[in-house]
């Protein structure tokens, strides 16, 4: 059967330029978000993100009649499901949007019809949105029954792009196909292909889920390492830019670079889906989620040594001293805010902080809903006229691009090496 309409729900960092892609591609596509304002700016072919080349793509994609939003299901041969699966309390999995997602959408299946997650999930989550589906409509077959004579095809199928180049990405990288029989891997390979150049490599849905969760958890071990290295260098007065660099020169060794944490929602998310379900075995990876998760803090009791000893040398009051930071995204060039060791250092600042905190985020136009009225967004040369103490957390290029006479400041605390 062919794709001749294509449905994607959820119209964000991975929904939209899968939209886009599929669009380019000249196929009719047709975007689901619930949030309207998102499908009004998608609709007069414009981004409500920031990622390079998107803009063009929609733009074009809407121009050309192939691509528009709406805020409802409809009728389509393909859903691909790109919905948020954030954590609750004591870092469970939250499916609640897949499984609205996949309500959603039951009411208009057909038979033939392909299903595909995207959006990260614990292992067994295409199984459970099968039989959700099932439920709502028990006049199809679906394969965790009929087997290869399903009505309904379902296939897991995650992302694994790199924000500031999800575009280039989503097309050249290879992508893991796990169909819950072999039928509907063939038939989710087949979509893909539509716009990949990269290979569609074919497994079951579980070890799909179970990819997506390892391929991210190894990074999340590995900042670690790098991480927990720069703690221990600050206690032996060592540079760990230094230290990293030297090291890396043994042909075996590629240790990352710290920061002040880990942020975005795969990274700082996905390796306690694997922790939720393995309690006993996971110790490596939820000792490295620990570490992570603990630098912020460090990162804080840094901030505030830097305050003490600016009070101490230039006997100003504490409500005198002014703060600034530098970046609030996860990474750098972005505007994602999602799950950033930056904003919950910033948090952190302006709830003790009596002084005043100005906070540099070139990609974005205004601060977050928790630092608003507890900080100001400034421009970089005002920050460095004003401040006197400087907070290094996102490496942006505008950052990066500052001589070294620019930075007068004494006081610097530099989670990036940036003024190393």
């Amino acid at each position: 059967m062919s794709f001749d309409t294509i449905s994607v729900i959820g119209l964000g960092y991975i929904g939209l330029p899968t939209a886009a892609a599929f669009a380019s591609r000249q196929k009719h596509v047709v975007g689901v978000d619930v949030n309207q304002r998102a499908v009004d700016t998608i609709n007069r072919g414009e981004i409500h993100i920031i990622e390079p080349d998107l803009a063009r793509l929609v733009k074009s994609a809407v121009d050309d009649g192939y691509l528009r939003a709406v805020t409802r299901p409809e009728a389509a041969d393909a859903f691909l499901i790109a919905v948020p699966t954030p954590f609750k309390d004591g870092h469970e999995p939250d499916l609640t949007y897949v499984r609205a997602a996949a309500l959603s959408l039951a009411p208009i299946l057909k038979p033939g019809d392909l299903v595909i997650l995207e959006s990260t999930s614990p292992v067994g989550t295409t199984e459970q949105m099968a039989l959700w589906l099932a439920d709502a409509r028990p006049d199809l077959h679906f394969p965790q029954t009929a087997g290869e004579q399903a009505d309904i095809n379902i296939a897991y199928c995650p992302e694994r792009v790199l924000p500031g180049k999800i575009v280039s990405e989503l097309i050249k990288n290879d992508r893991v196909i796990g169909g819950m029989t072999p039928r509907c891997s063939a038939r989710a390979s087949e979509l893909y292909r539509l716009f990949l150049e990269g290979e569609c490599v074919i497994t079951g849905s579980r070890t799909a889920e179970m990819c997506k969760l390892t391929e991210n958890s190894f990074r999340d071990v590995n900042i670690a390492f790098a991480n927990e290295l720069s703690l221990i260098c600050a206690e032996q007065g060592i540079n760990v830019w230094e230290l990293i660099r030297l090291a890396n020169r043994h042909p075996r060794v590629n240790i990352l670079q710290p920061g002040p944490g880990v942020g975005g929602h795969c990274i700082a998310v996905d390796p306690w889906f694997i922790v939720a379900q393995n309690p006993q075995q996971a110790r490596l990876i939820r000792t490295a989620r620990l570490v992570n998760d603990d630098k912020p803090a460090w990162v804080v009791e840094q901030v505030k040594s830097a305050v003490a000893e600016c009070l101490f040398e230039t006997n100003k009051r504490a409500g005198e001293v002014i703060i600034a930071c530098f970046g609030l995204a996860f990474k750098p060039d972005i505007d994602d805010l999602r799950e950033s060791p930056a904003v919950s250092i910033v948090q952190r600042i302006v709830s003790w902080h009596q002084g005043t905190t100005l906070v540099v985020e070139p990609n974005v136009r205004q601060l977050p809903e928790a630092l608003a009225g507890h900080a100001a967004l400034t421009a970089l040369e005002d920050a460095l006229n004003r401040a006197d103490v400087l907070v290094m957390l996102v490496d942006h290029r505008q950052f990066k691009a500052l001589p070294p006479s620019a930075i007068r400041q004494k006081w610097l605390v530099d989670t990036r090496g940036v003024w190393r």
